[in-house]
Order: C-alpha cells, then sequence, then structure tokens
C-alpha cells in the first residue's frame, strides 16, 4: 500500500512531508505575456499541495535573464506582494544553463522542481511527481511527453536524435532528457556541480545526479506545447 502524503517522514531526509518546503525554479527571458498566467497557475497548484499535506511551504523563483520586455520588473511586483515568490535577475544573458544554475543555487527548497515559463505540462503533475518520489524513495523524478503531435515531425525527429545520442554517450535510460520537469531532493542539488550554460544543462544534472548514486524515476505527463510567443531559452 503507497503512503498517505503527509503522513510519515520524507525517508531521504530529517523532514517530515508535511513540513518539507518545495522551490519551484522558473527561468525566463521576455515572457511577458505568459507570467501572469504561469504565476496564477502555479500559485494555486502549490497552495493545493500545502492543503494536502503533500509539502509545508513553497516558494516560486524565477530567474529573469537579462530580458528586455519588462517581465523581470513584474515579476518584481509579485514578489513584493508574496515573499513565497523570488526573483534573481541577470545582467546579461547566460541562456537556459545559466538561468537553471542560478535559480538551482538561490533555492532553498528540501525538494527542488525546475520548469519553462510556459509550463508545457498540467501543474496538478507535481502532486503525481511528489508521490512517486516518496513511493520509491526516489532522488530525481524526470518526466517525459506523453504525445508530441504538437510539435511536427522535424522537431520530434531532432529530439529523438538528441536522446539516442546522449543516453549512448552518457550511459543514461532517459526517454525525454530536455523536457523542463525536473525533481530532485536537495541533496542531489548540493552534490552535482553544473558547468554547462546551454540547454545540454539537463543531461548534466541527471549523469552527475546518477554518477553521485542518485535513484532517478520517471513518468509520462501530457504535453502542451507553447500556444503564445516563441521560446526564448536555449
Amino acid at each position: 500500500m503507497s503512503p498517505e502524503l503527509g503522513s510519515e517522514t520524507d525517508p531521504n531526509s530529517e523532514v517530515a512531508i508535511s513540513e518539507r518546503l518545495i522551490s519551484v525554479v522558473i527561468p525566463m527571458w521576455n515572457e511577458l505575456e505568459m507570467l501572469p498566467r504561469t504565476i496564477e497557475a502555479m500559485s494555486k497548484e502549490l497552495d493545493s499541495l500545502v492543503e494536502q499535506g503533500a509539502v509545508g511551504n513553497w516558494e516560486l523563483l524565477f530567474v529573469d535573464d537579462a530580458s528586455t520586455d519588462g517581465c523581470g520588473e513584474l515579476a518584481d511586483e509579485y514578489s513584493a506582494a508574496d515573499a513565497r515568490i523570488q526573483v534573481r535577475h541577470h545582467v546579461t544573458n547566460r541562456k537556459l544553463g545559466g538561468s537553471i544554475r542560478t535559480g538551482l543555487a538561490a533555492a532553498s527548497g528540501d525538494l527542488v522542481l525546475y520548469t519553462d515559463a510556459d509550463l508545457p505540462f498540467d501543474p496538478a503533475e507535481i502532486r503525481q511527481a511528489l508521490h512517486l518520489l516518496d513511493l520509491y524513495s526516489a532522488d530525481v523524478v524526470a518526466a517525459y511527453r506523453l504525445q508530441r503531435k504538437g510539435e511536427g515531425p522535424l522537431r520530434f525527429f531532432y529530439s529523438y536524435i538528441y536522446n539516442t545520442l546522449v543516453n549512448a554517450l552518457l550511459g543514461l535510460r532517459i526517454r525525454d532528457v530536455n523536457f523542463a520537469f525536473k525533481l530532485a531532493r536537495r541533496w542531489v542539488i548540493d552534490s552535482v556541480q553544473l558547468k554547462s550554460e546551454g540547454s545540454f544543462i539537463d543531461a548534466e544534472l541527471l549523469a552527475r545526479a546518477r554518477n553521485e548514486g542518485a535513484e532517478i524515476i520517471q513518468f509520462g505527463v501530457d504535453y502542451f506545447p507553447r500556444t503564445r510567443g516563441v521560446s526564448t531559452l536555449s
């Protein structure tokens, strides 16, 4: 029988499940149009997790990668109204890897999740990730996309080739290396020494976590391709 969330101590830490803090790291560059929706949807889900006893509290940490559209300033306004929303600003653009590294370094949670500003999955999937993390005493949960029809065949093909090469070269068995849904325990974040500035950051995190002895599990989520703007981090 699977444990009820909030009913016991996290087996990989001294913190009770219902008291642990989850940090959600979201890098962004020129995401002014997406930001209000993202904050509303993520805050609602994180509040629900607290009510359900899956976590004790949360922080939403945005990394503004030298944006020029005002999304960093808007994020600051949200932060001023809610201390659980934090913002870090880059003076110069450091791309996806640099932004994730900044966010992971600033995150204070017992658990840390990072994703994209356009929320390519239903935030309710976070509860399932937490459940699997606890059920299997895992250290990292990596989601993969169950269907990718909205991307087009060429992008799907490139992704397939990339996943195949990364898994072969790094000795991994990850279905969707670059999908922006990685949940990790605090000790994993503290142990890995990430160097990547670009999109290789996902592969590097998974490989270094595996080398540190982390147990990595995967689960599928419905995928929601971006419907506004364009992807702005690489």
